[in-house]
């Protein structure tokens, strides 16, 4: 018998060493993905549909840029056919205007509104030149001699609302007269009809005014922020003198702006400032379908109580008719939709999880027209004729995201994209049509036509040459699955070396971002940080992704876990998760590193620090270390002010566990690299100087690296994402 098992193994052995010599000359033949690959070849972009816009009727345009003639161009297409229908507008063909970056349709779209020579001031504001494009006179007019902000058609075309230096001004487009209807604008003291630093990061909006739909009136906010604390950051720039530039940011416990509601009519000489009663912030503010009531949304400090006041115009009266109220905190959304009677559309968590509403124009409740153990992401709008809405939920699993429609009444609910993955939907004007954009871990953005109903019409654009692109490269399949440890069960996914063998142990990289609501595991194609993950499993590592508590997707029980405790769960659910890995056979759980950027750069930061017995190494880019560094309104919502909770803040601070640090690696180092961008305006440089500071009063060593007048995505600059990448990648090489 002996015998006869040795003659069935040896050749048993034998092909199974050809098969793997085969495997091993396959990936051989093949490239590994390279950094300049990913960050200056570009060799990975996808096609996207660049700036739809939906017109009246069943038709849509894009914005299209010629490289050849450097000149732009509105194109319209049609929805039934996908058929070019017409070019509206092409700067090659405008006297005194070389390019556009962006357009907006007046409301008969007659007109454009086109923007150019944009210069960013923060994330989501700019300074621009703006034209008015007669779509058949061919006439261009230009808003203002000067670069503006925000400029806007009334719904009666006849003019145009804009800001400049912190001031509103309407031109009149028939006379080309302007009018000024706000005079006290002035840099770091008073901004009328453009919100401060701190709205336009955390409340997501810029433009602070907003017509009624008869032309007649103007709300708009407005800011005092002379109490507001100063931050200045030096830019280094190539001069032979850096220079300051100084904003107003409040940090939290500090002194906010003073916000003001208030309405002007035009050919008034001045506009009324409108009472709401008490509040700390007026984070939404839209007209109704009736043209003389405006919706205002005020929420106080600790943001849970967020109220829905109504405004007449004629009266000037505010008359409160929602408030909703949290232990917690509650979000502030775009969601809020009028219907023609006045009832509206209003999304909330109050049943644990994320659901759509209808309410009476009283703000009574009509009924609750989404429900399950899951959450609606995203709100796509109404079909009133049809009586139909249209939102975006994980129902098909958290990982995923699915479009459905639903009638007002909460019946007949139905899935209208087709595919399992990540999928968004851009709706037409009048709701029949949208074009899907799919997506999943095996397929690069594929967009398709629908009907409102979901049935299939057409393909209009697919990113196959990405996939033959691929071929050429050695891949991995990223394995989604979930990781139980004491606390809970995670999602998560997991990226292996190609020539992965059951039998050997590899190092691992962790990635998390753990913000509150924020999803890393998700069923989609490749952003650039996964090649760039390809890159290293090339290499001989594991890289693991795992979304613990405070993250979204899996109803508000699980998301606001961390209220008042912002890095205390998510820094012990990447450390057990870690544990959880360290016991598998394949993973060497002595070299299990983390790495994350902004609020993920504060939990690496943490975990590092906190789980010193299960990680070697950390990367923490642009990282909060210390929360009472952060703005008022993010940190406030989750943590409430300094001054009402200074343990929430101090016990989970990475500055005062710094002498925790270990000298893990041979050349007596602590395996800790931090990098910031000096002009970040979000999370300040000053977050990674007091982290640096409290490693050198703890006397530990370790890595930093600044990017001069980079910004918090530290991206501007020839190279600079390139180098980034390489420092952070020979940081790995080196030290797991």
């Amino acid at each position: 018998m002996r015998y006869i098992t040795l003659l069935v193994f040896i050749p048993f052995f034998i092909a199974c060493t050809a098969q793997k010599k085969q495997i091993t000359q396959a990936l051989n033949a093949k490239k590994n993905i390279t950094l300049e690959d990913i960050w200056k070849d570009g060799t990975f972009r996808t096609q996207r549909m660049n700036a739809l816009k939906s017109m009246q009727g069943d038709y849509y345009t894009l914005l299209d840029f010629n490289r050849n003639t450097r000149s732009s161009s509105v194109v319209k297409y049609s929805y039934q056919t996908l058929e070019k229908v017409a070019i509206l507008a092409d700067s090659k063909d405008m006297d005194g205007l070389d390019y556009f970056e962006s357009y907006t349709f007046n409301k008969d779209e007659t007109k454009l509104l086109l923007k150019t020579d944009s210069e960013p001031i923060y994330r989501r504001s700019e300074n621009a030149y703006f034209y008015v494009y007669d779509l058949k006179s061919k006439k261009l007019q230009k808003v203002s001699e000067n670069k503006i902000q925000e400029a806007t058609f009334s719904p009666d075309s006849k003019r145009i609302a804009y800001v400049f230096e912190n001031n509103i001004y309407i031109l009149n487009l028939e006379s080309e007269r302007t009018n000024q209807i706000t005079f006290d604008g002035k840099v770091n003291h008073i901004i009328n009809g453009i919100t401060d630093w701190v709205y336009e990061e955390e409340f997501g909006f810029v433009r602070a005014f907003q017509w009624n739909a008869t032309s007649t009136h103007l709300a708009f906010l407005r800011f005092n922020e002379t109490e507001v604390s100063e931050f200045t950051m030096m830019q280094y720039g190539e001069d032979l003198y850096p220079y300051p530039h100084t904003f107003k940011y409040p940090k939290a416990g500090e002194k906010n702006s003073e916000v003001s509601l208030y309405l002007y009519k035009l050919g008034a000489k001045s506009a009324t400032k409108i009472d709401l009663g008490n509040y700390e912030y007026i984070p939404r503010l839209k007209w109704t379908k009736d043209a003389n009531l405006l919706s205002v949304q005020t929420t106080n400090r600790r943001q849970n109580s967020l109220k829905l006041h109504l405004i007449n115009s004629q009266t000037q009266k505010a008359n409160l008719i929602l408030d909703e109220k949290s232990n917690t905190y509650v979000n502030v959304r775009n969601t809020l939709t009028f219907l023609k009677d006045n009832s509206f559309i209003w999304q909330s968590d109050q049943d644990g999880f994320d659901h759509l509403y209808h309410y009476n124009a009283d703000g009574k409740l009509r009924n609750q027209i989404t429900k399950g153990n899951w959450d609606v992401i995203k709100y796509y709008g109404i079909d009133e004729v049809n009586k139909k809405l249209f939102y975006q939920s994980v129902e098909d699993g958290s990982i995923n995201k699915t479009v459905f429609s639903i009638s007002f009444n909460g019946k007949n609910k139905k899935r209208i994209s087709p595919n399992r993955g990540i999928n968004t939907a851009s709706f037409s004007r009048n709701k029949k049509y949208f074009i899907n954009n799919f997506s999943d871990a095996h397929t690069p953005n594929v967009y398709t036509l629908h009907t409102s109903n979901g049935k299939l019409l057409k393909e209009v654009k697919n990113n196959k040459a990405v996939l033959e692109k691929l071929k050429e490269y050695n891949i991995s399949q990223k394995e989604f699955s979930t990781i139980t440890t004491k606390d809970g069960t995670f999602n998560m996914w997991m990226l292996k070396p190609t020539d992965f063998d059951v039998n050997k142990k590899y190092p691992v990289l962790m990635y998390q971002y753990s913000g509150p609501g924020v999803q890393t595991v998700q069923n989609r194609w490749n952003g650039y940080d996964d090649y760039w993950y390809q890159m290293l499993a090339a290499k001989g590592y594991i890289v693991v992704s795992v979304d613990g508590r405070g993250t979204g997707g899996k109803g508000s029980e699980f998301t606001k876990i961390t209220y008042k405790e912002l890095g205390k769960y998510e820094t012990i659910d990447q450390i057990e998760a870690a544990k959880e890995l360290g016991k598998r056979p394949y993973i060497d759980a002595e070299r299990i590193g983390i790495w994350g950027w902004s609020f993920g750069g504060y939990t690496s930061s943490n975990a590092l620090l906190k789980g010193n017995d299960v990680f070697k190494m950390a990367i923490a880019v642009a990282p909060v270390t210390n929360w009472r560094l952060y703005d008022t309104v993010y940190t406030e919502r989750y943590m409430q002010t300094p001054q009402e909770n200074a343990s929430g803040y101090d016990d989970n601070s990475p500055l005062f566990f710094a002498d925790k640090l270990k000298l893990t690696s041979q050349k007596g180092r602590g395996n800790y690299l931090i990098i910031h961008g000096t002009a970040d305006d979000n999370v300040h440089v000053q977050n990674s100087m007091h982290m640096i500071n409290a490693l050198i009063k703890a006397d530990v060593p370790f890595d930093s690296e600044l990017y001069p007048d980079r910004t918090h995505g530290i991206y501007r600059g020839q190279n600079t994402r390139l180098h980034l990448y390489k420092k952070m990648t020979d940081f790995i090489l080196e030290n797991l």
